[in-house]
């Protein structure tokens, strides 16, 4: 995992500073479009386990209705039919807790626990990826750099040449033709000084469009005293570094993580096969307008009911007491007196469902494999890349000592054509000829130098080192 911290960018602007790695890097994770998606996926998997933890607790929801009906209905509360307008009231708590699920709600927040830690190695990944990318662009800005110091260098020597070679040719000592062939071999030297200068313009462009940078062409890197060319850098033998590397990489992590959530895949999918035990309970209460009662007024009525037996003609009466009116069931006393309570444990034991809870056992199982599948490949590309930067390295040193000495050798074999140019021994032709091999020569060993770095910092940075192009 990459030791530079994400930061915006605050510090001088690209026209009064110069840029260093560290400074690319941060700026390149601060502003990638593609890392701030991953940084959504990461919150988005962080939202979903807390979903999947307080969904574990009970949940606990209320209701209220409030209508009115006209016409024929039986009232709910008097259990009577209503014909006039009838204002309704409603009100319901409820709660409901599963007690036992086989397990699946426990391994659901345990996967979605997995998934949170592997997506946030994803967004390590692609921050490694991207640090990488830039130091291999930052170098391809130090190669061109020096590239076109060799260019120019050149240059200077052959317009010295020429200078010299025009005062012979203006005194009579030396034929016109030498002097052309010298101007034509400027004129070359001219043109590649010119595409130098264009490919380290273009990779100056390359390393703002891969930070994100807005293009300016002021925009100068700073340049490190780089790492030395030795062997010591891969002594270190490939096998060390994947072992290494097998331990922290955030590719590894990823997919072994992956593994283990698809486990519980497979452990929530068989959850299904178990009986579920719920508990639930709920109050309610309500208000119906047809609900009456007396009004409390009276009216009292005298009424025979029948005479004596042993006196016929005395007549036996009795008060009746008639209600004079009704009014409604206040608010307060129907909803004290509608409450409904109740308390349930449900048991559900699964027998058959079109053998679905089997298929997803089935799935479970193929996804595990798959996952398997996955970090046996992750690994295997781990290798091929940590064999192939190490191979890179062990050649690139070997290209720089043999470039080394092919230089030493066109330097010694330039400065003997040069002076026996002066005296007329070799022609122009031949100089210009061991001119271009110095120039190759000396272009061969940047080349090896600067992939030596390259992979080198590639090795280093699979073993958990910082990274940087310092010394």
């Amino acid at each position: 995992m990459i030791t530079f911290s994400v930061f915006a960018y605050l510090g001088a602007s690209s026209q009064d500073k110069e840029w260093t790695l560290e400074d690319c890097i941060n700026f390149a994770l601060d502003s990638n479009i593609n890392i701030k998606k991953q940084v959504l996926m990461v919150e988005s998997q962080k939202a979903q386990l807390l979903q999947d933890y307080l969904i574990m607790l009970p949940d606990l929801n209320a209701g209220a209705t409030h209508g009115y009906n006209w016409g024929q209905t039986v009232d709910r509360y008097t259990n009577q039919f209503a014909t006039s307008r009838v204002q309704s009231n409603n009100f319901y708590l409820g709660t409901q807790f599963n007690l036992f699920q086989g397990l699946r709600q426990v391994n659901t927040v345990n996967q979605a626990k997995l998934n949170y830690e592997a997506i946030q190695y994803d967004l390590d990944l692609m921050m490694d990826d991207i640090s990488i990318a830039v130091a291999g662009y930052y170098l391809d800005i130090l190669f061109n750099k020096e590239i076109l110091a060799v260019a120019k260098a050149q240059l200077e020597i052959t317009q010295q040449q020429v200078n010299r070679m025009q005062k012979m040719v203006d005194a009579g000592t030396l034929a016109r033709g030498d002097l052309l062939n010298i101007e034509a071999q400027l004129a070359t030297e001219e043109l590649q000084v010119v595409e130098a200068e264009n490919r380290l313009t273009i990779s100056y462009l390359s390393i703002q469009q891969l930070i994100d940078h807005p293009y300016s062409p002021t925009f100068e890197i700073e340049t490190p005293e780089l790492k030395p060319i030795e062997a010591p850098q891969v002594a270190l033998t490939a096998q060390n570094v994947y072992d290494v590397a097998l331990a922290q990489r955030p590719e590894i992590k990823s997919a072994e993580i992956r593994v283990q959530s698809a486990e519980k895949g497979i452990s929530i999918a068989r959850g299904y096969l178990s009986p579920t035990l719920s508990f639930s309970g709920s109050w309610a209460t309500g208000y119906s307008g047809a609900s009456q009662q007396e009004n409390g007024q009276i009216i009292t009525t005298t009424a025979p009911i029948g005479y004596l037996q042993s006196n016929p003609s005395e007549i036996v009466v009795t008060d009746y007491d008639t209600p004079l009116g009704y009014e409604t069931i206040p608010f307060e006393d129907q909803l004290n007196d509608n409450q409904n309570k109740s308390l349930q444990l449900s048991l559900n034991i699964p027998i058959f469902n079109g053998w679905q809870v089997r298929t997803a056992i089935s799935q479970a199982k193929i996804a595990k494999e798959e996952a398997d599948l996955t970090l046996q490949q992750t690994k295997l590309d781990l290798d091929k890349k940590i064999q192939q930067a190490y191979a890179d390295a062990v050649a690139a040193l070997k290209n720089y000592n043999a470039s080394g000495k092919k230089v030493n050798a066109q330097q010694e074999a330039f400065k003997y054509s040069e002076q026996k140019l002066g005296v007329g021994l070799v022609t122009a032709v031949e100089y210009n000829e061991t001119k271009k091999n110095l120039t190759a020569a000396e272009s061969d060993l940047l080349q090896a130098k600067y992939r030596f770095i390259y992979t080198t910092t590639v090795l280093d940075f699979y073993m958990g080192k910082p990274l940087t192009l310092n010394r």
